[in-house]
Parts: C-alpha cells; structure tokens; sequence
C-alpha cells in the first residue's frame, strides 16, 4: 500500500512539533522565573488544592501573629507604666516619712505637699496611658481619657465611715472643715462651721441650713448622702492656736481620680413582660461573657411537683435554644441553668408564662484571638489598679473603690496631700504604711500583666513554628526543584534546536530541487 505524503502534512507536522517543543521550554521558563512548580490549577489541579489550603492556613496564622504583636505592645506598655507607677509610690513614701517626721512645721510639709501635688497629676497621667488612640486601662470606652482629676471628702470622725460625698466645684488645695456646733446633719436645727482652703492660715465661718445636708465652701459645694440621724461633735476651738485639736468632727475636701471607663463588676437583669414589685425579684448570677435572653414558656402541672419549662437566646432572640426544664421550687429561689450561670427567680410573680429576662454583664475586657480558639485579654481595668471613685450603673452617685482601703492608690495618695497641706503629722504617719500596701498592690497587678506577656511570648513561638512547619509544606508542593528544572531546560532547548534543524532541511525537500 502506498501513502502519498504531500507539503502541506510535511508543514504540519514541522509547525506542530515545533510548537510543542517551544511551549514545552516556554513552560519551563515560567517555572523558573516564578520558582514554582503549580502556577495555574491546570498545572496539578489535587495539588493547588493543597496550595489552597496552606495559604488559607498561612494568613491566618500571620493574623494570629499581628494580633499577638498587638497584644504584646499594649502589655509592655502597661508594664513599663506600672514600673514607673512603683517608682512614683517609692517617692511618695519617702515624703510620707518625712512628713511623719515630728521636727518637721507646717511650712515643711506645705512644701512636701508641692511635690505630691505634682506625682498625683503625672499618675492621673500614668492612668490615661494610650497605645495608639486607645486608652489601656478604659475597658471598651478607650476613645476617651478613663480619669479626671476630682474631688471627694473624708472625715476624722467615725460616724462619717458610711458616708458617700459628692464634691462639685474647684479647689486648688484641701478645704477642711470644722463643726464648731454639735447636732444632727439635715436635723431640724442649723449648724455652725468654719472652714479653711489654706491649711488653717485662715478660717471662714459658715452655717448649715436646717434639713440640708450640703456644705458650702466658697467656690465648693460637698453634699453629704449621709445616714439619717448622723450627728456631729462640735470642736473646741483654741484661738492661739489655728489649726485647733484634733477633736470633734472634721472634714477635708481633698483630691482623688474619678473612673469613667468601663467596670468588670455587676451583672444586670432587665426583665419584660413580668409582674414587677417587690415580690417580683430575679438575678443574674455568675460569670457571662455576652447578654443571655430567658423566655418562661410554662409551668405545669397546676399543682403537685411543678416543671418549669423555658428557652435561652445568646443573639437577642434570633434563635432560641428550646425545651429546657427545672423543678419550681415551692420555697427558695428557681434557678434556671443558662450558659455562664443561672437566672435565679425568688418568686411566683418572677415566673409568670411569657416573661422575659435579659442578663447583661458589664464586660470591660478587650480580648484578641492569639490561635485558633484561644483569647487574651490585653487591657485592664483601670479602677481596679488605681482605684479613686467610680459611679456604676445604678449607682446614685460615686463612691470609693474597695471601700477607700489601701489598694486605693488615689484615694491614699489623696489623703496623703490633705494631710500634708493641713499640717497633720499624725494623718501623714498614717499614710507611710497604707503606701507600702498601694505599692504590693501595683506590684501585683504588675505581675498579673507579666504572666500574660510570658504567655504571649510562647504563642508567638508557636506560630512561628507552625508557620515555618506550614511553609516548608507549602514548599514541598508547590516549588520548583531547581536542579530537575534546569536539567529539563537543558533538554528542551536541545529538542528545540533539533527540531528546528531537521525541519529546515525536511522543508527543502521538494521535487522542484530534481529538476
């Protein structure tokens, strides 16, 4: 059998072979300038699965890496500041001592005073520190500076332990204030006072009007939300001597820090659709991360051993996680088991058919994702480092945080400078040992914040490491081995050069040239 093969099937075969061996080296080329063997899905289309899926797992583990990069920066800086808040604690109490030092005259602890005046504005200072725009010790209203400067008031008289002071008004230094009657506060007569804003250089008489409760201090106002029957004890004044005795009733107006951040503390219940009153109470109790809705949905049977029946929603009512029973208890309280807690029902009224309860935690934390379902909290809540006074939800006005002790630092560090600008030696001795408590205190948080910082450092040595690890995966798949590749192209290119050599001479190859 004989085949006719023609010019045209000879020019077809040469441009089909040439262009094969010419893509061939073109793909080559590409793999070596991109140093990768998978460039399109068509390449190894298992293989760009697994690519894929390295990548996904990559960005987030270098999302892991600027998170834990932030949280790091924010730590370290709260570190550096509370460092610097010690070492301003260290001053303070050497100038305590030295204030509690009998030789020392009014003139000496005024002078004290001044520099003590200039640590509290640089640790209201310390206490508004910001990363970034963000203020580190605000909770989750970091926009705004979580302290003020304010005022509050203090007595050397027991009968004033529990009562709350609302200061409004300026004042450069301590006012203190001496009752020069004995009766009762807001009673049905007036009492006298006096006060000074000058350490007792001068004095300025004053009256407290029948049932008020509210001094006036010149450019000051001091409201005293005081117990009902509160009464005070006149001092004896001693006319050669200004600053009197330390006896009866005395009030000092004095400086402290007022926290306007976010608080970590209470938990509130709203109910809707329940019967209100007294008898009608409920709660909230234990540790919620988000806001939990609670539907009564019923309670049966009519008598004998109830059930109460009721649902939750962890998204404001969106959906509902439904079916949920608990005995009703005839005496006590119900609890209803929710996640994070209970909500606790101390009545009948409380557990009416259709109610509904919203739990809402005060939450101050700020939180990142350091790895795959694992959060750090990288604030912290500046009333429960520095103290000073704070108004909560609810509250009718503000009171000192832990009760004024000696965590306080802005109410100790206050009461320090009232003393020492009013010439109390034995108030100032008072101080020295309440300093040292402030400072455990701070060293304490301190180290609360350096535990957090370790743990940083080994999660941001763990995603090191599993990045390395995912990389060298990636690797493996989707690069190159440079010394195949080159051996390749060096074929290629001698296939090329082949190919266009026979094909030059097979294209001479004509009958015309016999003739």
């Amino acid at each position: 059998m004989y085949m006719r093969v023609t010019q045209r099937q000879i020019y077809g075969n040469v441009v089909g072979r040439m262009g094969t061996a010419l893509s061939e080296l073109m793909e080559s080329n590409l793999q070596a300038s991109s140093q990768k063997r998978i460039n399109r899905p068509s390449d190894d289309a298992v293989g760009m699965t697994r690519v894929l899926d390295y990548r996904t797992s990559l960005e987030s583990i270098a999302q892991y890496q600027r998170n834990v990069d932030t949280a790091t920066g924010w730590l370290n800086l709260a570190d550096n500041t509370l460092l610097t808040v010690s070492t301003n604690l260290t001053r303070c109490l050497e100038l305590a001592e030295q204030a509690a030092n009998g030789p020392l005259n009014a003139d000496n602890r005024e002078q004290i005073s001044y520099e003590l005046r200039q640590i509290y504005e640089q640790m209201i200072q310390l206490a508004n520190t910001k990363y970034g725009d963000s203020y580190i010790f605000a909770g989750h209203k970091n926009d705004e500076p979580p302290f003020e400067q304010a005022l509050t008031g203090m007595s050397t008289d027991d009968a004033f332990a529990d009562v709350g002071y609302v200061v409004q008004g300026g004042a450069s230094s301590t006012i203190v204030v001496q009752f020069l009657e004995s009766g009762e506060i807001g009673g049905a007569a007036p009492l006298a006072f006096r006060y000074s804003s000058d350490g007792g250089d001068t004095w300025t008489d004053g009256s407290l009007d029948a049932g008020s409760t509210t001094l006036q201090l010149g450019g000051v106002s001091m409201d005293l939300n005081i117990p009902e029957g509160t009464t005070v004890t006149a001092t004896a004044v001693d006319p050669d001597n200004k600053n009197s005795n330390d006896n009866g009733t005395w009030l000092y107006v004095r400086p402290t820090a007022l926290y306007k951040g976010d608080d970590q503390d209470a938990v509130h219940t709203v109910a809707y659709g329940a019967p209100s009153g007294p008898t009608a109470t409920y709660e909230g109790v234990g540790y919620f991360t988000s806001d939990v809705t609670v539907r009564i949905d019923s309670v049966e049977p009519p008598t004998g051993d109830r059930i109460i029946t009721y649902s939750y929603s962890l998204d404001g009512g969106r959906n509902w996680v439904e079916g949920n029973t608990n005995p009703l208890e005839t005496a006590g309280n119900t609890r209803l088991p929710v996640p994070g807690g209970f909500l606790e029902l101390s009545s009948y009224a409380a557990r009416a058919v259709g109610a509904q309860y919203v739990i809402k935690p005060q939450r101050a934390n700020v939180d990142v994702e350091i790895s795959k379902g694992e959060t750090i909290t990288i604030n912290n809540v500046g009333k429960d480092v520095f103290g000073g006074i704070y108004q909560g939800p609810g509250d009718s006005a503000p009171s000192a945080v832990f009760d004024g002790d000696n965590r306080n630092l802005f109410e100790v560090l206050g009461r320090l400078i009232a003393y020492t600008e009013t010439n109390s030696q034995d108030g100032a001795a008072q101080c020295v040992e309440d300093l040292r408590e402030v400072d455990k205190f701070i060293q304490t948080k301190n180290a609360n914040i350096g535990g957090r910082e370790n743990r940083l450092s080994i999660s941001s040595y763990m995603l090191q490491t599993m990045e390395d690890t995912e990389t060298e995966a990636l690797s493996s798949i989707e690069d190159v081995d440079l010394f195949e590749l080159t051996t390749r192209m060096a074929q290629q290119q001698i296939t090329l050069q082949s190919v266009l050599k026979s094909s030059s001479m097979m294209m001479q190859l004509s009958l015309l040239n016999f003739i």
